[in-house]
């Protein structure tokens, strides 16, 4: 195995170690790199044309690491939902979001259950310290690939000898879904029987992961179709899908994409509207989903709305955030006279991002641009609703990675996004990337499971 931009030895577990010691045997490492790039097309696990992981180890935790990661997505989850409820009961506070008309409608509508977002991912770097730099409220994925990646990484011949040593557990997240989608059609209470409607655009690359859900599902009892929000026909005061009634909807489609297309919306709209249908994650969602919202977490200004607790928790875990606007501000416990001159001068360690896109779209990262670059990314950023972020630490650990015939050891920054389920953690998508935006859909990541791992005595 080749090496390649060793990462910090002192940040290299133990457990790690062990790994990469095992993957010298050249049969052994030959037989597992077979089988990880054979099974993931037989297992659907792919994004697009491409294999979601050529990467030969998984995310190997510790259980008193991943407690700190869950500990500090409760502290930022409960800060959240106390924002939400703000946001619905204060117009002008809603304001600061730039919702569009259609999606406040929405998101000011009866849901019929207790939480907008069921399910949530917190996307984070975990250095020496948690850092949550994105609030998923709206459709978080990866769910399916995490399991289906465990799967085949338990059939590997290293995990094998691996597990020899080390006690290692997966962290299963599609039973934690389906959990979470009936609760939601429970607690929704206008039915007995589920039929549940994955909803998304037809031809997207992340369909193999519906195909996962959906044969997941219905192997657990729940009746289930994928199919594009133009299919819901809301008639007789019942959603259909073509010919079959549904009264739940898995919503994988954006909301924003959604309603830039209202012939396709109709029929979806109007069930939930007529609280005909039981919807998760809820277009309430919205709320928590604009990247405004880690400003109104992290802006001083705000800071009355939390208890003592969550403020800790939003200090020790939120980066410095603010919506990018014209104006005075405060940093680092000091006013800011002008926002805009301070984010121009300080873009080594800012990153600025739309208030409403996903896929790593229209982020810039400060210190990969010149001055120029940067004042002609903050003037669009004042045209349209946009934040400006705090850079964190991105964590890099060597990981063997398959590149054509050959393994090569190579440092790649690491991002660790627990999923909650009502609130409590379940589960993780784990992204690698040689890059330092990580993002499997923009091109730039890869997705490993995640074990915990314990020395077996």
């Amino acid at each position: 195995m080749a090496h390649r931009a060793p990462a910090d030895p002192a940040a290299v577990s133990d457990p790690v170690r062990a790994w990469h010691d095992l993957l010298g045997d050249a049969a052994l490492q030959a037989e597992s790199t077979g089988r990880l790039l054979e099974l993931q097309p037989e297992r659907s696990l792919t994004f697009g044309e491409r294999r979601i992981c050529r990467t030969l180890r998984p995310n190997l935790l510790t259980a008193e690491r991943y407690q700190r990661a869950i500990q500090a997505a409760r502290g930022v989850h409960s800060a959240l939902i106390t924002l939400e409820r703000t946001l619905l009961g204060d117009s002008e506070l809603r304001r600061e979001l730039e919702l569009e008309p259609e999606e406040e409608r929405l998101a000011l509508a009866e849901t019929g259950h207790s939480h907008s977002s069921p399910s949530m991912r917190l996307d984070s770097f975990f250095g020496d310290e948690v850092r949550y730099v994105e609030c998923n409220a709206e459709s978080p994925a990866g769910m399916a690939y995490e399991d289906m990646l465990a799967s085949v990484f338990r059939e590997l011949p290293v995990m094998r000898a691996f597990r020899r040593r080390y006690h290692a557990r997966s962290l299963p997240v599609r039973t934690q879904m389906q959990s979470c989608l009936l609760r939601s059609f429970r607690e929704w209470g206008q039915e007995r029987r589920p039929v549940l409607a994955i909803v998304d655009w037809p031809g997207l690359p992340t369909a193999n992961e519906f195909t996962l859900f959906k044969e997941y599902f219905e192997r657990h009892g729940l009746q289930t179709i994928i199919c594009e929000p133009a299919d819901l026909e809301f008639r007789r005061g019942r959603l259909h899908a073509g010919s079959t009634p549904v009264n739940l909807v898995y919503k994988r489609v954006l909301t924003s994409e959604l309603l830039a297309r209202p012939e396709a919306a109709r029929g979806l709209v109007q069930a939930h509207l007529a609280g005909a249908v039981c919807v998760v994650n809820t277009f309430r969602g919205k709320l928590l989903h604009k990247k405004v919202s880690l400003a109104l977490l992290s802006d001083e200004r705000y800071q009355q709305l939390y208890s003592s607790a969550q403020r800790k928790a939003v200090a020790r875990h939120i980066p410095w955030t603010r919506r990018l606007r014209e104006g005075s501000s405060s940093a680092a416990q000091k006013p800011v006279k002008d926002l805009v001159q301070h984010v121009l001068k300080n873009r080594h360690k800012l990153v600025l991002k739309p208030n409403d896109e996903y896929g790593g779209k229209g982020v810039v990262l400060g210190w990969t641009v010149t001055d120029g670059q940067w004042e002609s990314a903050v003037k669009e950023g004042l045209e349209r609703p946009s934040v400006v972020q705090e850079a964190v630490p991105v964590p890099r650990e060597p990981f063997p990675v398959v590149l054509d015939d050959s393994v090569q050891l190579l440092s790649l920054a690491v991002d660790m996004d627990p999923y909650l389920f009502h609130g409590r953690p379940g589960g993780m998508l784990t992204r690698l990337s040689s890059s330092e935006l990580l993002n499997v859909t923009a091109g730039t990541g890869s997705i490993v499971p995640t074990f915990l791992v314990e020395e077996r005595r």
